[in-house]
């Protein structure tokens, strides 16, 4: 049975103690952690720091309160996550993006937690082939890391394309099982593998059960997300428009995801993970409340298939 929990970025402005505490008294059992550098975000729901990974490195204090405080609460650390462009054009923003990752990667063994959610990345102007010689430069040295830190780092599948700042490529190559299938065969290590979202295959009109049976030794961690797809404006600006003209991230329940069926192929491929909740929901932003609301309604409508 896998854990079933909260990733924290949707807690913006909260203290790592308040999170917590909001997630245990909420009824998860675990949390993936924002651990972005401090900062201004450049996007929604990024930015956000509830663990300062660089100081898990050098404080033993503030690294065995990190971990205590989530214990006495009988809440675990699933992930330490950061969804960068490490493949960013910009070459400093792609060495503050690797440098920080691997920060996380050496904390997350010191925590003991030993698994790492992020991005691939990709240069959006640059063609599949071109971005993943890329991929053959920049990741074998992170993965490498990884192993010797003992740690996993699971690769969410969402293409960052979204809208006119991401055009015309995305900013996220490991989107698809067939990228997936090249990246592995560059980097066969146990190390490397999924942080699965089924939302992201909706408006991509692939087929996420397939996925999950297809990759399930690879499938380290899971995303509960959900995306609506609106036929009406997909019939009017077809699919080389911009994708969020025809579709909308929603809370899990109010979208096209059919998660009986997901849960239950998770169930299937024996997957004993964490499965978080992903909040990316702009119908539950107009005020704090309104996302403490999208939080409980979500874990709400997924506990009948978990519980």
């Amino acid at each position: 049975m896998f854990s079933f929990g909260l990733l924290t970025a949707i807690l913006d402005g909260w203290s790592y103690e308040e999170a917590v505490d909001f997630i245990a008294e909420t009824g998860f059992q675990c949390m993936e952690v924002a651990c972005w550098p401090a900062g201004k975000a450049e996007r929604r729901y990024a930015g956000v720091s509830h663990i300062d990974a660089a100081r898990v490195l050098t404080d033993e204090d503030y690294a065995a309160h990190v971990l205590r405080f989530a214990s006495e609460r009988g809440v675990s650390i699933s992930s330490l996550a950061y969804y960068p462009n490490t493949m960013d054009p910009n070459p400093e923003k792609r060495e503050l993006a690797v440098s920080h990752l691997k920060t996380l990667i050496r904390a997350s063994a010191k925590l003991g937690v030993n698994l790492v959610t992020t991005f691939i990345g990709n240069d959006q102007h640059k063609t599949v082939e071109e971005n993943i010689e890329l991929f053959r430069e920049i990741w074998p040295p992170i993965i490498s890391l990884a192993e010797e830190q003992g740690v996993r780092v699971a690769i969410e599948n969402c293409p960052m394309l979204f809208g006119p700042d991401q055009w015309p490529g995305g900013q996220n190559l490991m989107h698809s099982p067939a990228i997936f299938k090249r990246l592995f065969e560059i980097i066969p290590s146990p190390s490397f593998g999924l942080n699965f979202d089924p939302s992201h295959y909706v408006w991509q009109q692939m087929d996420y059960l397939k996925t999950l049976y297809d990759f399930k030794d690879r499938i380290f961690h899971v995303h509960f997300k959900d995306i609506k797809l609106y036929p009406e404006k997909l019939a009017e600006c077809g699919i080389m428009a911009y994708p969020l003209d025809y579709m909308s991230p929603k809370l899990p329940g109010l979208g096209d995801v059919d998660w009986g069926a997901f849960v239950s192929a998770l169930h299937d491929i024996r997957f004993s993970g964490c499965a978080v909740i992903e909040v990316e929901d702009k119908a539950f932003e107009s005020c704090p409340a309104d996302i403490l609301r999208s939080v409980r309604l979500s874990k709400r409508y997924l506990d009948q298939f978990i519980l």
